[in-house]
């Protein structure tokens, strides 16, 4: 799992938590290969060299879209309720 270094260090386990949730899993672990098995791709453990940059570019696209989106559906609500 890339580990992209967050401006708030503590938000980790919630981003990975909301990762899990836009793709339909309950590890995070499992999130990128679940968007690579909805998209074809074939995404191994390990080393992925042999992927395209389209192909990692959809795995990661649809996944940091989805979040989000979700994050704005969020905010949205929170909103709402003030």
């Amino acid at each position: 799992m890339s580990r992209r270094k967050l401006l708030v260090p503590e938000a980790r386990l919630a981003m990975d938590q909301l990762k899990a949730k836009v793709s339909g899993v309950s590890d995070p672990k499992e999130a990128k290969f679940e968007a690579a098995r909805e998209q074809g791709i074939p995404l191994d453990n390990g080393y992925n060299g042999k992927l395209t940059s389209e192909q990692a570019g959809k795995i990661g696209g649809r996944m940091g879209g989805n979040m989000v989106k979700e994050l704005v559906r969020m905010a949205q609500e929170n909103l709402n309720k003030k």
